[in-house]
């Protein structure tokens, strides 16, 4: 069937009308974007495995790029780089014009890339993985530094002006690292960390999963505290001059962030559910969402309002009608990822629709790791709590599900009680 239906989904992207606003190509949620510098093409990395190049003028597919085994969940521009993908299977490749194949691949991480950054002169590039490291590869003589340091995932990495870097993770700490291998500035956080960008003036701004944008000084020093939602936010960009925040996360909607009033000064409402990716076009007054419906969105990045057809408002929140119940609280967590219901689909991870009784690695759709498809596991009450017992790495050795645990029994109880009601 995939023989098949790549040639149908090429086909459909190469001929979409000069004029259309919406980028359709992806089969899967479009998990990260990047503009090129001078802002005529973009790349878009999918949950489907694969990345499209876009001629943006134009609003057509330049390339379908298939050659990452997992889902593409970074891409990254820059002078002279062309374009550069991180994927689940731990391989960045680097990509020139329209070529088919990578110009250079580069291996070392251990698990799932993130997220990537390069140098303004696009001389090294760093990678975030949930293998706990970041990797710093110097693109002129192939020299690699590895950082290390976080206690598991990491979500986001960005440099600084001078050469330090920063890197988020889902450990809820903010790493800064200097340019000579010193010890690294820790800053910890009250929720796990999403993303990091790092304005030109060397200001961090850095994405959580208690839906709140905090900025810092290159220091690491707090600065200002911005309430986007009472979701996880999973995208964030930064507009080229510094002046404004996009950040984006589960219900939908992205946030416009004038940096310097510390305020939100517009909303995205409607753009995919939800939001996993946002992009400014180099001049800052336009920007991209990718999201969970498998489309790439084009905005006004001034007045907040979408540019072509209407789209359809942000949806509610699902888990709303069950406030109060410590399972639904308990799963917020996990609602990225995973949805509940058979009409959601899969998403990062399969739908738990049906779960309790399902043998591992069964569900319709969804891209299992090989480590998965050779367990004995049924999924009950019992194996659920234990996988959140003693995390996914040590229950499931070889999962694409980042490490995680919930330590009171009580509220592992209350997960798969109230997981054994709403999965039916």
């Amino acid at each position: 069937m995939r023989t098949l239906l790549q040639p149908l989904v090429l086909l459909a992207v190469l001929i979409q009308p000069v004029s259309a606003q919406e980028l359709r190509g992806h089969g899967g949620p479009v998990r990260a974007i990047a503009v090129s510098p001078d802002g005529r093409s973009a790349m878009t990395g999918s949950f489907d495995q694969s990345a499209i190049l876009w001629n943006l003028s134009a609003g057509t597919a330049a390339a379908v790029l298939r050659f990452h085994q997992g889902a593409v969940n970074a891409v990254v521009a820059g002078p002279g780089l062309g374009f550069a993908t991180g994927a689940e299977d731990g391989r960045i490749a680097l990509w020139r014009g329209e070529a088919a194949v990578p110009a250079q691949v580069l291996e070392g991480h251990k698990g799932p890339v993130a997220a990537l950054a390069t140098t303004p002169d696009g001389s090294q590039i760093a990678s975030a993985s949930w293998d706990g490291t970041v990797r710093v590869t110097s693109l002129r003589d192939g020299t690699v530094r590895v950082l290390e340091g976080h206690q598991g995932p990491v979500n986001g990495v960005a440099f600084l002006p001078g050469g330090g870097l920063v890197s988020a993770g889902y450990d809820a700490t903010l790493r800064i690292w200097s340019a000579d291998g010193g010890t690294e500035r820790v800053v910890t956080l009250p929720a796990p960390l999403n993303g990091v960008v790092v304005a030109p003036d060397g200001e961090i701004a850095v994405a959580s999963a208690d839906g709140r944008l905090r900025l810092f000084s290159p220091q690491g020093e707090a600065r200002a505290e911005i309430a986007v939602g009472d979701t996880p936010l999973i995208a964030l960009a930064l507009s080229a001059d510094g002046a404004t925040l996009a950040a984006g996360g589960l219900r939908g909607q992205v946030a416009l962030i004038d940096r310097g009033a510390r305020r939100i000064r517009a909303t995205l409402v409607g753009p995919g559910l939800p939001v996993w990716s946002l992009a400014f076009l180099p001049d800052g007054r336009q920007i991209l969402s990718g999201g969970a419906d498998r489309l790439v969105r084009r905005w006004n990045a001034v007045t907040g309002e979408h540019i072509g057809t209407v789209v359809p408002r942000a949806g509610a929140d699902v888990l709303a009608a069950f406030n109060g119940e410590r399972g639904a609280q308990v799963f917020r967590a996990c609602a990225a990822c995973h949805t509940l219901t058979p009409s959601d689909g899969n998403r990062a991870g399969p739908t738990l629709h049906g779960i309790f009784g399902r043998r591992i690695a069964s569900a319709p759709g969804y891209a299992y790791s090989e480590a998965f498809k050779t367990m004995d596991i049924v999924w009950t009450k019992e194996t659920v709590a234990k996988l959140f017992e003693i995390g996914p790495s040590a229950y499931t050795p070889g999962t694409k599900m980042p490490e995680q645990t919930i330590g009171p029994a009580e509220d592992r109880q209350a997960l798969v009680d109230w997981l054994e009601k709403v999965t039916q």
